[in-house]
């Protein structure tokens, strides 16, 4: 049986301060304009985050202590140290906003990692975002979403985004932010397994210049409207990810030949893919059906959060 989340709500008890969901990003589009003169890459994606993820929580504060974390979940063994790596992404996320609070109490933190690893869905980068958030409300740091992104932007190019938590297009290498109008979706996610590092992924993409993303339509109020567009879209890292592993591609296919999805692609830099549907109880019947042909993958049904009104 696939795991079925309807809503964050589902996920995590929303009158809880002291923990807070980490959603999976995905890229619905990635286009990689060319490679800059840093090394760096001009991206140009649109990203979305489903109402499922890691959560991360505050078991205690201490006044004078450095930030611990502690890691549990189904993938907490795809994490270099189960006992808190000093390197995690929580980690410095909770120390560069320290950084910022001065005299405030660092934090016990701990993970709990059900988001699978370096699979495209922006696992450690949305747990960022949710360290940052979480300690700025506890800490009572009042700071504003686009200063916690600024803050964000320090640790890795996907957390501003993540920090904002809706529906956006991220230029530059990810850290332009402009909200996107995007309703719900009903979406499959899939990952079959062998996760890629995004370093590998993009050391395999050649240097060509592409274009960027072609204008939004005035309105993408339903999701056909959203699925029309993304069909003159791209991803373009997912032919350097199947150049590095045979799994690249496997999972978008398996979507592709369900009856019911509208449209599939890999997400980020793999090997997860996503599928939209029409409803979500049609989602929830194309996972059950991938999990039945592919036991050993990880499958969810979810929704996407709609921009707010």
């Amino acid at each position: 049986m696939s795991i079925l989340v309807k809503s964050l709500e589902s996920a995590l008890d929303a009158s809880d301060d002291r923990a807070r969901l980490a959603p999976a990003k995905i890229n619905l589009a990635l286009h990689v304009k060319g490679r800059r003169a840093d090394g760096y890459h001009d991206l140009e994606t649109v990203s979305v985050f489903a109402d499922y993820g890691d959560v991360v929580s505050v078991q205690r504060l201490d006044r004078d202590a450095s930030p611990t974390l502690s890691i549990d979940g189904p993938f907490a063994g795809g994490l270099t140290d189960g006992n808190g790596a000093h390197d995690n992404l929580v980690v410095r996320a909770a120390r560069a906003i320290a950084e910022r609070a001065r005299g405030a109490p660092t934090a016990a933190l701990s993970l709990t990692k059900r988001l699978p690893v370096a699979a495209g869905l922006g696992g450690g980068s949305s747990d960022a975002a949710a360290t940052l958030h979480l300690l700025n409300r506890l800490w009572k740091l009042r700071l504003k979403t686009d200063h916690l992104a600024a803050i964000g932007a320090q640790l890795g190019a996907d957390v501003p985004m993540c920090v904002h938590g809706r529906p956006v297009i991220a230029t530059g290498i990810g850290e332009v932010i402009r909200p996107v109008g995007l309703p719900a979706l009903p979406i499959v996610l899939a990952f079959p397994g062998g996760g890629l590092p995004t370093a590998s992924v993009f050391a395999a993409l050649d240097d060509d210049a592409r274009d960027g993303l072609p204008d939004l339509p005035p309105s993408l109020s339903s999701v056909l409207d959203v699925v029309f567009w993304l069909r003159k879209t791209r991803n373009d890292l997912a032919r350097p990810a199947a150049a590095v592993s045979s799994l690249a591609g496997a999972a978008a296919k398996a979507l592709h030949r369900d009856p019911d999805c509208l449209f599939a692609r890999m997400s980020g830099s793999g090997t997860s893919a996503f599928g939209i549907f029409v409803e979500l109880r049609h989602a929830e019947r194309a996972a059950d059906r991938i999990k039945s042909s592919h036991p050993d993958w990880w499958v969810i049904a979810t929704m996407t959060g709609a921009s707010p009104a």
